[in-house]
């Protein structure tokens, strides 16, 4: 098949209170957003990444829900947390932060330095060889992941915020600062590369054998 071509970054530098700022919310519900990227009550962030917050509240959730880049909705759970605590999904925007219960101590919230491609899906019904090259430009520290969990599994699905993704085998792989070609024998269900730190960008590029162009 032709490349299946993804890419994460670059990410604009880290800010633990840009979407919002320091609160104690005194009852369960929304958090004020009202950080800097946000405008008319939601957080546009500048290219898909986690949402990082901030609290000494060991006790409660906190319920982020917002977008993906093709405005599909997604919410996910975060907590309790000890000092800080990230989303496991890549936001495009942040509508609402909801506490579960009055706050303990002040909250806030914004991002990190982490954000992943988006997932490449493999043909489990294909040969297993999967070849990928990964372009950089800039400053980056990343690790091309995989995964057999999938969401839109028929008998046993598993949500995108619980799903686990292991690095690969390849340690050229992991934790990664330049180019690089590697490969799976096998077939994962789900490859993508992860942006660990750095304000490049990473290109990613799979191609897996035996199966028919896109």
């Amino acid at each position: 098949m032709r490349p299946i071509t993804a890419t994460v970054g670059p990410l604009a530098a880290a800010s633990a209170n840009n979407i919002a700022l320091s609160q104690t919310p005194g009852a369960a519900g929304a958090l004020t957003l009202n950080g800097t990227l946000v405008s008319g009550g939601v957080a546009i962030l500048d290219n898909p990444r986690r949402v990082l917050i901030t609290t000494a509240d060991t006790t409660h959730t906190f319920t982020v829900t917002g977008t993906t880049p093709t405005g599909t909705v997604i919410s996910e759970v975060v907590g309790p947390i000890t000092t800080s605590a990230f989303t496991a999904q890549d936001f495009k925007t942040v509508t609402s932060v909801i506490i579960n219960g009055a706050a303990t101590a002040a909250v806030t919230v914004g991002t990190n330095g982490i954000a992943s491609t988006p997932w490449v899906r493999l043909d489990e019904w294909a040969s297993p060889p999967v070849g990928i090259q990964c372009d950089v430009t800039g400053t980056v520290n990343y690790t091309v992941q995989s995964t057999y969990d999938d969401p839109n599994s028929p008998t046993d699905p598993v949500l995108p915020s619980a799903m686990t993704w292991l690095a690969t085998n390849d340690t050229n792989a992991v934790g990664a600062t330049g180019s690089i070609q590697t490969n799976f024998l096998f077939t994962p269900t789900f490859v993508r590369a992860l942006l660990n730190s750095g304000s490049g960008s990473v290109i990613m590029k799979v191609i897996q054998y035996n199966v028919a162009s896109r």
